[in-house]
C-alpha cells in the first residue's frame, strides 16, 4: 500500500462537473488500495477574483487582511470535492490549513512553511479516510492566516509529501507534463518525460508555470519524486526527480515571465554603503529584487536598475522614492512593460559558446537585451515585453529544442 499526495489546480475544478471528475479519479486511486491526501486549489478565477475585490477596496491592501479573504476560496473546493467522494460512497474528510495546522511564519502574502503538525492526518488515514487538504494557507504561530503566494498549493501538496514520507507528489494541472516551452507560443514544444530537480527549479522561479518555485525547493530538499500529469487524460506526465545519470542536454527549455517590472535609480553617489540603504528597507518589507546592474560610475556618480515582480512594484517605488531623496539621486525612473526570457539546461556547464548562440539568436531579430544574469545552469535577459513570443520562437529553434531527442 502506497501514501500518494494528489494535487488539483484551479482549472482541474474549476466547476461541478469538474470537480466530480476529480472525485471519480481519486475513487478510482482509492480502490487500488492507496492512502490518498488529496490537495485542491481554489475554482478557476476565484482567487483571481478575490484579489480583485482586495485591490478595489484600497490600492494597497493590508496583507494580513489580504490573506485573510484571498484564503477562502480552497474552503469552496475542499468540501465540495469531499462531498462528492462522500457521494460516491468513501470516507473523505476535508481540513483547512489551520486545522492541521499547516504552520507558517508571518510574511503575509507569501509566507513560508515552518512545520506541519501530522497527528490529524495520519489518524484520518488510518481510519480510512481520503484526506482533503486546502492548498495555499496556513497559519501563523499567532493564530494569524496565511497563504503562500500564487501557486501555492504546489508547495502544500510537496510539504506535504515530505513530512509524511509519501511515495509520489502528483501534481495535476491542464497539461500533460513539462514541455521545453510553451506550447501556446511554439506549437512544436516537446513534452519532457524526465527533468532534474535543479532545471524544473530554475524553470519555475524564471517563469514557468506548470509547479511553484518553492515546490520543487521542497521536492529537492526532501527527495520528493513529483509526477507532473494531465486532469484530462491518462496518457503523458513528466517526471522531476534526482536522477543523476540522465543524458543532459545543453538546453532542455525555454522560460519567460511577463511578471516583471524594472526600476532605475539615477545618478546616484557611487560609494560603499548605497547598494545596502537601497536594498534593505525592500528585504524588510519582503520584496524580493531579481536581477541588478549597475553602470559604471561618471564623477562618482553611477546609475542602479534592478528588477521585481509586478505584484511588488507600487510597494517598491514608495519605498525607493523616499530613499532616492535621502541618497540625493536625480531620479527614478521605472518600466512595466518589460519580459525575462530564460535559457536552462544541466548541459550549460560542460558547453562553451551558449551565451553567445542566445545573443546572436535574439540579436538577428533586432531584440535589444536590457538586463543579463546568469547561474551555472541558465542565461537570463531582460527584453521589451512586446518582443516575448518571439523571442522564445526563435529560441527554441535556435537551440532545436523542437526536434526529438
Amino acid at each position: 500500500m502506497a501514501l500518494v499526495v494528489k494535487k488539483f489546480g484551479g482549472t482541474s475544478v474549476g466547476d461541478i462537473d469538474k470537480i466530480k471528475n476529480v472525485a471519480r479519479k481519486v475513487s478510482k486511486a482509492k480502490d487500488k488500495g492507496d492512502d490518498l491526501i488529496v490537495v485542491v486549489s481554489a475554482m478557476s478565477g476565484e482567487t483571481n477574483k478575490l484579489v480583485d475585490y482586495t485591490n478595489k477596496t484600497a490600492e494597497i491592501p493590508d496583507l494580513r487582511e489580504y490573506d485573510v479573504v484571498v484564503s477562502t476560496g480552497e474552503q469552496v473546493t475542499i468540501g465540495l470535492l469531499s462531498i462528492a467522494l462522500n457521494a460516491m460512497g468513501h470516507k473523505a474528510k476535508s481540513f483547512l490549513g489551520f486545522q492541521i495546522p499547516i504552520i507558517t511564519d508571518s510574511s503575509f502574502s507569501k509566507s513560508r512553511i515552518i512545520k506541519i503538525e501530522q497527528d490529524k492526518i495520519k489518524k484520518a488515514l488510518k481510519e480510512g479516510y481520503i484526506v482533503v487538504v486546502a492548498g495555499f494557507q496556513g497559519i501563523d504561530e499567532k493564530g494569524n492566516i496565511t497563504t503562500l503566494g500564487r501557486g501555492g498549493s504546489d508547495t502544500t501538496a510537496v510539504a506535504l509529501a515530505a513530512a509524511l514520507k509519501a511515495d509520489v507528489c502528483e501534481i495535476y494541472t491542464d497539461v500533460d507534463g513539462v514541455y521545453t516551452t510553451d506550447p501556446n507560443i511554439v506549437p512544436e514544444a516537446r513534452r519532457l518525460d524526465k527533468i532534474s530537480f535543479e532545471e524544473m527549479l530554475e524553470m519555475a522561479s524564471l517563469g514557468a508555470k506548470v509547479l511553484q518555485t518553492r515546490s520543487v525547493e521542497f521536492a529537492m530538499k526532501y527527495k520528493v519524486p513529483v509526477m507532473v500529469k494531465s486532469t484530462f487524460t491518462e496518457s503523458g506526465g513528466t517526471l522531476v526527480t534526482e536522477d543523476k545519470d540522465m543524458e543532459e542536454a545543453v538546453v532542455s527549455g525555454i522560460a519567460y515571465d511577463k511578471n516583471e517590472a524594472k526600476i532605475t535609480l539615477v545618478q546616484i553617489p557611487d560609494k560603499p554603503g548605497i547598494a545596502s540603504k537601497l536594498f534593505k528597507p525592500l528585504t524588510d518589507a519582503n520584496i524580493n529584487v531579481d536581477m541588478i546592474v549597475q553602470n559604471i560610475s561618471t564623477e562618482g556618480n553611477t546609475d542602479l536598475t534592478f528588477t521585481v515582480a509586478k505584484s511588488d512594484f507600487k510597494r517598491a517605488m514608495e519605498i525607493i522614492k523616499d530613499i532616492a531623496k535621502d541618497i540625493n539621486a536625480k531620479n527614478v525612473v521605472s518600466d512595466q512593460s518589460i519580459a525575462k526570457i530564460s535559457i536552462i539546461g544541466a548541459g550549460m556547464r560542460s558547453h562553451a559558446g551558449v551565451a553567445q548562440q542566445m545573443f546572436s539568436a535574439l540579436a538577428k531579430e533586432n531584440i535589444n537585451i536590457q538586463m543579463i544574469s546568469t547561474s551555472e545552469i541558465k542565461i537570463s535577459c531582460v527584453i521589451e515585453a512586446k518582443y516575448t513570443e518571439l523571442a522564445v520562437r526563435v529560441l527554441h529553434e535556435a537551440f532545436g529544442l523542437d526536434k526529438a531527442k
